[in-house]
């Protein structure tokens, strides 16, 4: 597309989201942005997007068959909104209060989606051709009100099959109406970032599994993956309490309701960041997916390291406060 062509593409959607600067806004986009000329399955796509532009390039014209997909944005830098409107992607500009909701809560409240189904996929995921002649198969037989969708994991050249990383469960494909993120604000200020990333889909219905993959191209580098992490171990660090005290949602899932019942004991663990390790490179085979293996493990257990020592750090700042607040 020429460049002319292009802005005038982002210009229009933009338009329309001129008045939704309020996160609880609802956003009434033209629905003639990006809309297919042919039949393409009926579901609306979902991707959260911070400067993803080079990704993008990837990810989106894997999405050509669906019927209509939303970039929600966070005012990126780079062109992210120009590749997206390349692509006939309609943008929408999400603007976090700092607390609640997060990104895709807020997409699934406001967005005017023409179809009953919604598949979240983010920027560095890619949906193969089986996996899309999948879906419009199964959700056209009616049997389930949300699926499954495991991911082929890649990081530093290679897929890693190994390291607890074989098995990627995650709700993504549901019907928008039955679903949402659990809700976990988070303290106005803190640097957790303003979209949902361990937060699994509560769900009113029945759930199956698809059969075919993503393919997740996970960090192009090193430096991004300890940024990313980095806000998610702040997170961790601030949902410490909630994971250890308040009882596990039923409405998660049986897969993740187990998971969520070990980490409650697995946060209790002496040196956790040393068990991590261990169970990822050793009892999960991690070394035989060789040196990318060897990383990956290392970035897994200084992951956890990193998120004890936000609890710490929060422990210590807490503690100091209170002295200081004493009278003398």
């Amino acid at each position: 597309m020429k460049t002319e062509q292009r802005e005038t593409a982002v210009q229009s959607g933009l338009a329309a989201l001129d008045a939704c600067h309020l996160p609880s806004a609802i956003c009434h986009l033209p629905s003639d942005i990006g809309h297919p000329t042919s039949p393409r399955c009926p579901v609306s796509v979902i991707v959260p997007v911070k400067n993803e532009a080079e990704n993008l390039r990837r990810c989106l014209p894997a999405l050509a068959w669906a019927d209509e997909v939303f970039v929600i944005d966070s005012q990126s830098t780079d062109d992210t909104a120009g590749v997206a409107a390349e692509h006939g992607a309609t943008v929408v500009q999400f603007h976090f209060n700092g607390t609640y909701p997060k990104k895709k809560n807020w997409a699934l409240d406001n967005v005017p989606f023409r179809n009953e189904w919604v598949l979240i996929v983010d920027a560095d995921e890619v949906v193969v051709p089986e996996l899309a002649g999948e879906i419009t198969r199964r959700i056209a037989t009616n049997e389930a009100d949300g699926y499954y969708l495991n991911m082929k994991y890649f990081f530093l050249g290679r897929r890693i099959q190994h390291c607890g990383y074989s098995e990627c469960w995650n709700l993504r494909l549901f019907k928008h109406q039955l679903g949402r993120y659990e809700r976990m604000p988070v303290t106005a200020g803190v640097r957790t970032g303003d979209n949902e990333a361990h937060e699994h889909v509560e769900l009113n219905g029945k759930v199956l599994r698809l059969v075919h993959e993503l393919d997740h191209y996970a960090y192009p580098t090193i430096a991004a993956w300890v940024e990313k992490h980095n806000r998610y171990a702040i997170w961790e660090a601030e949902m410490y309490e909630r994971f250890l005290r308040e009882p596990v949602p039923a409405s998660i899932g049986r897969g993740k309701q187990f998971k969520r019942r070990l980490k409650k004991i697995y946060l209790r663990l002496p040196l956790r960041f040393v068990v991590r390790f261990l169970y990822a490179y050793v009892v999960r085979l991690g070394f035989l997916d060789g040196m990318a293996g060897l990383v990956f493990c290392m970035l897994l257990s200084f992951y956890d390291f990193l998120a004890w020592a936000n609890v710490y750090e929060k422990r210590v700042t807490v503690s100091s406060e209170r002295r200081v607040a004493q009278p003398v």
